[in-house]
């Protein structure tokens, strides 16, 4: 591998446009060498994607990711691509799309046909892009039980078509779900009051931390409910010395794992070299696969 100098001279050159041809051929050399299973939230990349969507996934294609997950999608479009465009662009990267985070619009119960309407289209779409995952990444924290057994309800709703499609949906948290409501434990009244047939749960396992709770247990509690991960840190992976990775991947192969996904977002560096050394670590790490 080039060392830092070099890649971050390449990375210039790269989202400025340049080197478009050779970027992909490198793609494909990287693939053809075989890679760990390890996924990106493009959201990392948040300003780099709004720039310039393509040139940051070569990048990111170049550094070693096998999958992605987006975190943009507006007017039918994924990064302003059409959905079929995207995939396309993903799959001569040598890499998959395989999730989408989707917020959609305000919920309220007198709205839901409105927020059906938009949850199908963006299905239709995701579908085209080949999403076998889509997630919805944040919600309003409820302040009574009703109020969230609301959403659990809207998110059964939304699981009912994706499941249809052969699309799985689910919630990704934030640590605001380990607090209580009306004495329980908001995260887990959402895993006890959804159809696991229809709605699975994205866990962030960096915020169940922050929120003062293990997501080992979650996982050994609830074996089946968490196919997809974000793998996050502090800043970049293994930086804190907070998060022991190691029992996370290893219960969640046990498990089944399907997907997971570093996501960085705050940085002790340029964000490209961040995400570089959070795939680094997690390279070098004999427990992932």
């Amino acid at each position: 591998m080039t060392n830092r100098r070099d890649f971050l001279k390449t990375s210039s050159l790269l989202v400025a446009g340049s080197l478009v041809g050779t970027s992909v051929l490198q793609a494909s050399v990287l693939q053809a060498k075989g890679k760990k299973n390890i996924g990106l939230q493009l959201y990392s990349l948040r300003d780099a994607m709004k720039a310039d969507a393509l040139g940051t996934m070569k990048l990111v294609s170049e550094i070693g990711f096998t999958t992605l997950e987006t975190a943009n999608y507006a007017d039918g479009k994924i990064y302003g691509m059409a959905p079929s465009e995207f995939k396309k662009a993903v799959k001569g990267l040598g890499m998959k799309l395989t999730s989408a985070h989707l917020g959609g619009p305000n919920y309220t119960k007198d709205k839901h046909t409105e927020a059906m309407d938009w949850w199908k289209k963006a299905l239709e779409d995701h579908v085209e892009a080949g999403c076998k995952f889509i997630v919805k990444p944040s919600m309003p924290i409820p302040k009574t039980l009703d109020e969230l057994k609301m959403w659990c309800d809207f998110y059964n709703s939304i699981g009912e078509i994706t499941s249809k499609a052969k699309v799985q949906f689910g919630f990704h948290n934030h640590a605001r779900e380990f607090e209580k409501i009306e004495g329980e434990i908001m995260y887990d009244y959402m895993l006890n009051n959804t159809d696991p047939k229809k709605v699975f749960f994205e866990m962030d396992v960096y915020w169940v931390m922050r929120g003062g709770y293990k997501a080992v247990d979650y996982m050994t509690k609830y074996p089946d409910r968490f196919p997809v991960l974000h793998i996050k840190d502090e800043k970049e992976i293994g930086e804190s010395g907070q998060m022991d990775f190691k029992p996370i991947y290893e219960t969640a192969y046990k498990n089944g794992l399907k997907d997971s996904f570093v996501e960085v977002e705050r940085y002790n560096f340029e964000p490209i070299v961040s995400v570089q050394k959070s795939y680094d670590f997690l390279k070098a790490a004999p427990y992932v696969k």
